[in-house]
């Protein structure tokens, strides 16, 4: 029997979030997931649209990733690109889609709506080229490159308070906490002491089981995951999401790290993104801005170069797995790629490749493995097949990088 879930009055049979057509200037972000499970805000991308529309969510992703994922349903499916955020506004334009279109911002495919059968990335883009198109009127946010995840993560804060449907209710914090605005959001089995929270320029998230420590200063818009603990005297700035299973120290302003990470010392990160199972040793510093104040470059990985950021600020991208030693320091917009370990004296390239064993040398596979297995253990996760088998893809694409 087919299971029907209705938005707007209209049936959706699959609802299928897409990388977009240029999932590849996302990396090294992408290079271990999916864009729908990019976290930005409080949620991952996939648990905005799953919160939004109470409807299970499918994933269309680059094809080595694929087995991470359930493969996506055959029949009348949306497709909906996932790097376009959500928002209400432009919500009525996808849903009320005929069939065999395409919906448009600009030169951006935000959704397809098909009745062909779809299993790739490619399949769903020469699809696309031939179906009529319809244009959005209504504005979209979208994150084109990393340094768009910090860039827009304030809002989304904010968004997803609003669609996680959350009351203010700090009030069950103890009163050894100093307390600023109203828009403080405790989950269940938090713990916090003696810390200065300030929502008046914005929400603070406290996630379940979070710990926030004695002496901390934090300034919303800000989110805790779940199980995440903020260290003794952090500072915080706004724009900050700091996802599940991580532990964080010292000064932190205007950066997203995904989770299972952790920055446990003193030292700044500003600006910044940060995957997955990364460590940042005692003392590590990223600048954010250049000295005389000009636009920074940072790596992109399809121009196999740097090109402008337009920002003035941009601090440090890091993919999953990476790690800096103690006392590292980082230049504006440095790109750190998968399972790189920075070590050695004064500021490293500003751009290093995955796989990157100090600035001379490959961090070999199987070594990567062992270390990957010891981290994830002690958050009681294991490196899987699959795993295995996407860091050997990464591995094997990014020899070009290494010298």
């Amino acid at each position: 029997m087919l299971r029907l879930f209705y938005f707007y009055n209209m049936p959706i049979q699959h609802l299928v979030l897409f990388d977009g057509f240029h999932r590849n200037n996302l990396l090294p972000i992408v290079a271990t997931r999916a864009v729908a499970d990019i976290r930005i805000g409080i949620l991952t991308i996939r648990e905005k649209w799953e919160c939004l529309l109470s409807l299970p969510v499918h994933i269309l992703t680059a094809d080595y990733l694929r087995a991470k994922y359930a493969q996506p349903p055959v029949g009348h499916t949306t497709f909906i690109n996932a790097t376009v955020l959500p928002q209400q506004d432009w919500l009525d334009a996808v849903m009320d889609m005929p069939a065999d279109s395409v919906l448009k911002s600009g030169d951006t495919v935000v959704a397809v709506n098909t009745t062909a059968v779809i299993k790739t990335l490619a399949q769903l883009q020469d699809i696309a080229a031939q179906l009529p198109v319809l244009m959005l009127k209504a504005d979209s946010q979208q994150i084109n490159y990393p340094w768009d995840i910090f860039r827009l993560n304030g809002v989304e804060i904010k968004q997803d308070i609003r669609r996680m449907k959350l009351t203010p209710n700090g009030e069950v914090l103890s009163a050894t906490n100093q307390l600023l605005g109203t828009e403080i959001y405790v989950a269940d089995g938090v713990q916090c002491e003696c810390a200065v929270l300030n929502a008046q320029h914005g929400p603070i998230y406290l996630g379940k089981d979070s710990e926030v420590m004695e002496g901390c200063t934090v300034r919303g818009p800000f989110a805790l995951g779940e199980h995440s603990s903020l260290k003794m005297q952090a500072k915080i700035y706004g724009d900050t999401t700091i996802g599940p299973h991580c532990k964080v120290g010292g000064e932190v302003s205007n950066s997203v790290i995904i989770g299972y990470s952790n920055k446990g010392h003193d030292g700044f990160l500003g600006n910044a993104v940060v995957g997955e199972w990364c460590n940042l040793g005692a003392d590590t510093n990223n600048s954010n801005l250049k000295n005389n104040y000009g636009k920074i470059k940072a790596w992109n990985y399809p121009a196999k170069d740097y090109i402008n950021t337009n920002l003035q600020f941009c601090g440090l991208i890091m993919g999953d797995f990476a790690k800096s030693s103690i006392n590292t320091m980082f230049n504006t917009g440095t790109v750190v790629g998968v399972a790189a370990n920075v070590f050695e004296g004064g500021f490293p390239p500003k751009f290093i490749p995955d796989f990157s064993w100090g600035l001379n040398e490959t961090f070999q596979l199987e070594k990567a493995f062992e270390v990957a297995e010891r981290m994830m253990e002690r958050r009681g996760v294991l490196l899987s097949d699959i795993d295995r088998g996407v860091l050997h893809h990464i591995f094997t694409e990014t020899e070009i990088f290494r010298k």
